[in-house]
């Protein structure tokens, strides 16, 4: 673990009214604030030499894209309530057929780009069964085939994450975190971006970097030998009994130097894809 750097707390915030709305949004306790600082690691399963930011589907790029550089429209919190994203809200017609989202006018890309509807319909091929089209600058409306109701729901998945209209298929997202390097099936280096939109309401170390670790035996290893603070670990055996790892579902494992929320979700590992917004160091 890279320990973080105590100069680095934002201690002021919990002295003001913001703590209240931290504690809303991230579910710890008056006992667990959140620190800022260090750097997260995690080993992850999935990766592959052909993996790019517009194409990869294993986990490895699952988290890198939705925990870490890009943003949903929604996003599901982990007590399972729905939430806008990059939407601040949304309304469907009577039939759920056609839905208009408002989009956040305070959203900026990795490059300085202002986020607007433009970029929601670049990105929309395979949102819906229908077309999306921007009706404002910060407006969208989603005309469906067949009726859905689950549509803000189905948004939040990882595979509908918002690219940058002018950069498809690079590293240029919304999300917390900003590339410094990417090597394809191998690592992914990312910055806590300054002044995000979500402010100091999630997202609460430096910088975050993931390792590919096909071998869950290996993974197990690293974490056991601090090599890597967390990973995904679904078959191994007998890590309930290394004192340096806490296992919070089937799936992850984590060092007991990571502190988390009090409501993990747990419907894809590593708290939904999104550790790096909701973890921090004890």
């Amino acid at each position: 673990m890279t320990r973080r750097n105590p100069l680095m707390d934002r201690r002021a915030l919990f002295a003001s009214a913001a703590a209240a709305t931290l504690l809303a949004a991230t579910g710890v306790s008056a006992a667990g604030f959140p620190k800022s600082g260090g750097r997260l690691r995690m080993a992850l399963s999935g990766a592959d030499r052909s993996d790019t930011w517009g194409c990869g589907d294993g986990l490895f790029m699952q988290v890198a894209r939705q925990g870490l550089v890009f943003d949903t429209l929604t996003e599901i919190s982990a007590d399972g309530t729905l939430r806008g994203e990059l939407a601040t809200s949304w309304t469907p017609s009577e039939d759920a057929r056609v839905w208009h989202f408002d989009l956040r006018r305070d959203a900026t890309f990795h490059d300085g780009t202002l986020f607007t509807a433009a970029d929601v319909v670049a990105s929309a091929a395979g949102f819906a069964e229908g077309s999306v089209q921007a009706i404002g600058s910060h407006q969208v409306m989603f005309t469906l085939h067949t009726p859905d109701a689950a549509l803000p729901m189905r948004l939040a998945d990882p595979a509908f994450y918002i690219s940058a209209a002018h950069a498809m298929g690079s590293g240029i997202g919304t999300g917390l975190y900003r590339v410094k390097h990417f090597a394809p099936g191998q690592q992914v280096l990312t910055k806590r971006v300054v002044d995000h939109y979500k402010g100091e309401t999630a997202g609460w170390f430096d910088e975050v970097e993931l390792v590919s670790i096909p071998a869950a035996s290996v993974r197990a290893q690293a974490l056991a030998e601090g090599l890597i603070d967390a990973a995904d670990l679904k078959s191994v055996e007998n890590t309930d009994v290394i004192p340096t790892l806490y296992r919070h579902d089937t799936d992850t494992a984590f060092s007991t130097d990571l502190a988390l929320p009090k409501q993990v979700g747990t419907a894809r590992p590593l708290d939904n894809l999104r550790a790096a917004e909701r973890w921090w160091f004890a």
